[in-house]
């Protein structure tokens, strides 16, 4: 290994100069991806939803599918969703550039603080964990947008126009996704929406370098999402494996569809009748990959518990009552691991 594979901030930027996978990306060996573990994803068939559907005589038939895929695998598809091809074809195009842009480029916007709004960083919290992963991201955040779209990386120049339109085009995509779940649920269809105070967005924009040898290591460890409701656009490259019936499902991406995954918060406001699913990224010795998740939280100080309406004699409230920030700290506190920050919730 060169000696300078040592000093690189970014694993992209690591991955050109390596042979092996360095010493801190080495997952211990009962903590590894096994690829002959792992069903290929026309063994398990996830429900493929076509939203175009809701807004016709055909939206109880597509509120039932919903009900069914939060219930069972906490993981959907979603086709006709109203989200331009010329758009997602431009957000994964705008986000390749940036990622091949000059390593002195990109690291202006380079930051190891959780906190901070806008940053790009690698792995996960390199501040507390003790193995790495093979992943680069910029996270940003988006609503309300003019609050931070002037802290966004400038180059490549339509950086900010592009990924400010498909943001907002995403919001309007994740409430009417969360009218038709919370319909799903017998509430108002309104009700999650307004129990999430002024709402928040942000996304990542992940990149996966090819790595060496990735049987050692993962893009990014088992774990649930600790948001609300998780929105992900990926490229034609394999790498997505939901935990499901005790074992890992490949999830292989279809064209111009999304995957929709249900947050911690999600599974509390349900009183743990829809679940949030353990899930992972593998990489490849071979091809980068792309992937772009959309995260709509809840605001800092709103209130989560379970709903009202979904507790009685029979159910009694699975969580306590806690705000989203209490949450969100204890998330980022920790490492990304099996050890479900949803537990630490619970009644």
């Amino acid at each position: 290994m060169s000696a300078s594979g040592h000093t690189k901030l970014l694993v992209t930027d690591l991955a050109a100069t390596v042979q092996q996978v360095p010493s801190r990306y080495v997952r211990p060996i009962s903590d590894r991806p096994n690829s002959s573990d792992v069903r290929p994803s026309n063994t398990y068939s996830f429900s493929v939803i076509d939203l175009h559907a809701l807004d016709g005589p055909s939206r109880p038939d597509v509120i039932y599918q919903i009900r069914r895929a939060c219930e069972r695998d906490g993981f959907f598809l979603v086709k006709n969703h109203g989200v331009p091809e010329e758009m997602i074809n431009g957000v994964m195009r705008i986000t390749r550039e940036f990622f091949r842009l000059p390593e002195s480029e990109r690291l202006k916007s380079y930051s190891d603080d959780p906190t901070k709004k806008t940053r790009l960083s690698t792995s996960f919290n390199v501040k507390t964990e003790k193995v790495a992963n093979w992943r680069d991201f910029l996270r940003l955040h988006c609503y309300p947008l003019h609050l931070y779209v002037d802290e966004w990386p400038s180059n490549p120049p339509s950086f900010r126009k592009e990924v400010a339109e498909y943001c907002t085009t995403m919001r309007q995509l994740t409430l009417k996704l969360l009218e038709a779940i919370s319909e799903s649920l017998g509430l108002p269809k309104d009700s999650i929406a307004n129990s999430i105070g002024s709402h928040g967005q942000h996304m990542a924009l992940n990149y996966y370098p090819p790595c060496p040898q990735p049987d050692l290591t993962y893009g990014l460890p088992c774990h649930t999402d600790p948001n609300l409701i998780t929105l992900l656009l990926q490229d034609q490259v394999p790498g997505l494996q939901v935990h499901r019936d005790g074992a890992w499902v490949a999830l292989n991406p279809i064209p111009n569809t999304f995957i929709i995954n249900i947050g911690d918060q999600m599974q509390v406001l349900s009183n743990d009748r829809y679940k949030s699913v353990l899930h992972r990224a593998v990489v490849n010795n071979s091809t980068e990959r792309i992937s772009i998740p959309t995260f709509y939280c809840p605001s800092p100080e709103a209130m989560i518990g379970p709903a009202k309406e979904l507790i009685h004699d029979e159910h009694r409230p699975a969580f306590r009552n806690f705000t989203y920030s209490e949450y969100y700290q204890t998330f980022w506190s920790g490492e990304l691991d099996t050890r479900r920050c949803l537990d630490l919730f619970r009644i």
